[in-house]
């Protein structure tokens, strides 16, 4: 939703009415019937504040309304994505440490030591100790040069590995039809599916629907379940053949494009931030393929490479394999 805060608008309510009148805040004065005293009160709804004023001219509540800026935005950082940043690197935080532990040592030498070589230039006497002074000062600043940098880049990959996770985070979040009657996050599917995301016209996803066809079954047994997301607004055609022979390999193909993206506004701001920081051209058809355990295993421009899938992909097996065959949308 769209923040308004600087942009107040006024709801009217006229006596003895269940209605409301929206008044934009360029609008002249509504004329309504007088005759009651003047209050003044404040409350507050979810995140918007409210001040209602009724007035003795008019016979009328007046609500005006300003929408705090606290909006939910999706590089927001959540602590899930940054506890599962120290478990994947859990020394990190100890270098950082050690880092500016050193800095600091190095930082608090070179300070003595300039202090020292002060005094020894400015006394004739202790000239001779200069030198050695200078070298201990170089020394000290090239620790501290070489420690700032070590510290800089490892809280850049930090910074980077975080926003990596919030991502992913963000993607696990998102919703998807199963059936009718079934809608799951993507999370649902952690360990149990390798999701593949078509994102495009609707005229992409027919095509990379009907390029999956030879590679049906291959995909199916390597766990991928594929998402159409149109971006055109248009509903894809996926036509399946309902023949007797085919009956078998329909039911696999049903299955590999069983699921359905809902609250595509959503979806669509997820794939954006994604093409932006991939320097992609937001109208290019795109593929994102996820590992089982949710994490982004490689994406590109163009159609999903089908037969790369079934090559690289190893069969889902064992437990895995268990909680596949019995996959219906009831997870």
């Amino acid at each position: 939703m769209a923040s308004v805060a600087n942009s107040p608008f006024y709801i009217l309510k006229p006596p003895n009415s269940p209605f409301y009148i929206l008044k934009p805040p360029n609008h002249t004065h509504y004329k309504l019937s007088s005759g009651i005293t003047t209050s003044l009160w404040s409350f507050s709804c979810s995140n918007a504040q409210f001040l209602a004023l009724q007035t003795s001219k008019h016979k009328s509540s007046t609500i005006k309304c300003f929408a705090t800026d606290k909006q939910t935005s999706s590089t927001e950082i959540s602590s899930t994505a940054r506890i599962r940043s120290e478990v994947l690197t859990p020394f990190r935080s100890v270098r950082m440490f050690f880092y500016l532990a050193f800095i600091a040592s190095g930082g608090l030498g070179g300070l003595i030591a300039t202090t020292q070589l002060i005094a020894a230039l400015t006394n004739p006497s202790r000239a001779l100790d200069a030198s050695e002074i200078a070298k201990g000062l170089g020394i000290d600043l090239g620790a501290v040069s070489l420690f700032a940098f070590l510290y800089l880049r490892e809280n850049k990959a930090k910074n980077a590995q975080i926003a990596r996770l919030s991502r992913e985070e963000n993607l696990s979040n998102l919703k998807l039809r199963v059936s009718e009657k079934k809608v799951i996050p993507v999370s649902s599917l952690r360990g149990i599916a390798r999701l593949v995301i078509c994102a495009g016209p609707a005229s992409f996803i027919t095509e990379s629907f009907n390029r999956s066809e030879p590679f049906t079954e291959g995909l199916v047994e390597r766990g991928v379940l594929v998402v159409p997301l149109a971006t055109d607004g248009n509903v894809p055609s996926l036509e399946f053949e309902e023949s007797e022979e085919a009956k078998d390999i329909t039911t696999k193909r049903k299955r590999l494009w069983q699921l359905t993206p809902i609250y595509v506004t959503e979806w669509t701001n997820w794939l954006d931030e994604q093409k932006k920081l991939a320097g992609v051209t937001s109208d290019y058809p795109v593929y994102i393929s996820l590992r089982l355990d949710g994490r982004v295993r490689g994406s590109g421009v163009g159609y999903p490479p089908w037969n790369a899938f079934v090559a690289q992909l190893p069969p889902v097996k064992g437990m895995w394999s268990g909680l596949l065959d019995g996959f219906d949308g009831r997870v």
